[in-house]
């Protein structure tokens, strides 16, 4: 069995590897990687793939822009011209990315079956291009592999039980299977780290492209660091962005420690000793609950709804009052983190076992 993995953004580097570990040790599926080169930054892609021990991608495409739809349109160029040489019997996509849905178009175009890890997740907001992604993606793969039951409901509600073609299945969350095998490789980041910390990451689209909004989150952030400092691997684009509202941010905002992008294990070493987690990141919420850390999400909606229903996330809109009092409130939170919202850890097994079964 020949599987073509289509990835491109860093938390799919993540997920990516837990699959790629596992076929490795099998004699009879070959995988053939394609990264579309949308996370293109050293420390937001390469480095991922020295210290996974992820195999180097068979193709790398180094495609970028801006705008949505070239860089969709670019990838599924690409990524068909791989597809054609390649001849798979499986393509693999993951989450809700640009990079997601050009592969799942490509392998419907050419009849290649498409298994789509992360499937039935929603926040119903469809101005969210994410959800976009995850909802075209969904509707044409042939496996859907859904990480908790609220995934498993919102596609029986969207009649996809109806559907012969598609096969269901709940396999619990394979970041869950990433966070138990790199657990313990963690590694303390190579900055001056403050005692007590809260770790914080900000780059949708939504938050960093409306000035208003990104001042906003800022000056809250700054605040909440006057009692704990904030810790914030910067984006490339959410630091440029930034620099043009204000080219003193760094001084400005200076109970933020703003950072170059970390590496997954200095990720995981944060996660491990920072008191709260501030982000807008969708993985980073589940992250944040696999590290038992209280999560305080800068969005009105959630794809990780179970997060905030169990109370161990609280959303926020983009309102500097908002934002405090809802900081202030989640310190307050206490949760022993027991509840096994996303399965038990061995969802990369489960899933190539049911690719195999097909």
């Amino acid at each position: 069995m020949k599987i073509l993995t289509i990835i491109g953004a860093r938390p799919q580097f993540v997920k990516a590897a837990v699959i790629s570990r596992i076929i490795a040790e099998q004699e009879n599926i070959k995988e053939v990687l394609v990264h579309t080169g949308q996370h293109y930054d050293k420390n937001m892609s390469d480095v991922f793939f020295e210290d996974m021990n992820i195999p180097q991608p068979d193709y790398n495409l180094h495609i970028q822009s801006k705008f949505h739809g070239e860089m969709t349109g670019k990838m599924m160029g690409e990524i068909e011209k791989v597809a054609l040489k390649e001849n798979p019997d499986w393509i693999l996509v993951y989450g809700d990315t640009n990079s997601t849905l050009a592969g799942a178009l490509v392998a419907a175009k050419l009849h290649i079956k498409l298994a789509h890890i992360e499937a039935g997740l929603r926040s119903f907001n469809n101005k969210m291009p994410e959800e976009v992604n995850r909802i075209l993606t969904d509707r044409i793969s042939n496996i859907l592999f859904c990480p908790t039951e609220n995934a498993m409901n919102n596609l029986k509600n969207e009649g996809f039980e109806r559907l012969s073609d598609k096969k269901i299945i709940k396999t619990g969350d394979i970041m869950l299977d990433a966070s138990n095998y790199y657990m313990s490789k963690s590694n303390k980041p190579e900055v001056e780290m403050p005692s007590d910390f809260n770790l914080c990451t900000i780059h949708r689209a939504d938050n960093t492209d409306d000035p208003q909004k990104l001042s906003i989150i800022f000056d809250s952030l700054n605040e909440i660091g006057n009692e704990t400092k904030i810790v914030l691997p910067i984006h490339p684009r959410t630091k440029s962005l930034l620099s043009q509202l204000n080219p003193d941010y760094e001084k400005d905002y200076s109970n933020i420690l703003f950072c170059e992008p970390f590496g997954y294990f200095e990720m995981i070493w944060c996660l491990q000793n920072a008191k709260i987690i501030i982000t807008d990141s969708g993985g980073l919420q589940k992250e944040a609950y696999f590290f038992k850390k209280p999560c305080l999400t800068l969005r009105d909606q959630t794809e990780w709804t179970e997060l905030v229903d169990y109370g161990y996330n609280i959303l926020s809109k983009i309102d500097k009052k908002n934002i405090l009092e809802n900081y202030h409130h989640i310190k307050t939170i206490k949760k022993d983190f027991n509840d096994q919202l996303y399965g038990d850890g061995k969802t990369g097994e489960l899933i190539l076992k049911e690719l195999q079964n097909y």
